[in-house]
């Protein structure tokens, strides 16, 4: 039985969009961690992440695939969509709602969270 909410699955949607993609409302953000991985290391990375697609009820408890964890040559990473408003001041009213979010994936690692 599927007990996600509409909005949560809409999130879930524009969430994944976003990550494999990079199109929508929304910027990518990496920390010194990850750049200091070079270039193609960061390519490599960010290939993971579009490809990532094991969220669970342990690492999704929301349904919206906000959060993920992988493993690039024995660091552990961490992405997470953060919702602000399109004027990037405050916290999105409705994340479901493209019109007033802009989505902010951030990647980083595990030891920098």
């Amino acid at each position: 039985m599927n007990t996600q909410s509409p909005a949560a699955s809409k999130i879930a949607a524009l969430n994944d969009e976003f990550r494999r993609t990079g199109r929508g409302s929304g910027r990518i953000m990496m920390t010194a961690g990850i750049q200091a991985l070079g270039e193609a290391g960061v390519n490599e990375v960010l290939a993971k992440i579009r490809a990532f697609n094991t969220f669970t009820k342990d690492n999704d408890p929301y349904g919206e695939h906000d959060f993920g964890k992988i493993e690039h040559n024995g660091n552990k990473i961490f992405f997470k969509f953060d919702y602000y408003d399109r004027h990037m001041q405050y916290a999105s009213p409705d994340p479901a709602d493209v019109s007033k979010t802009c989505r902010i994936l951030t990647i980083m690692l595990a030891d920098e969270y």
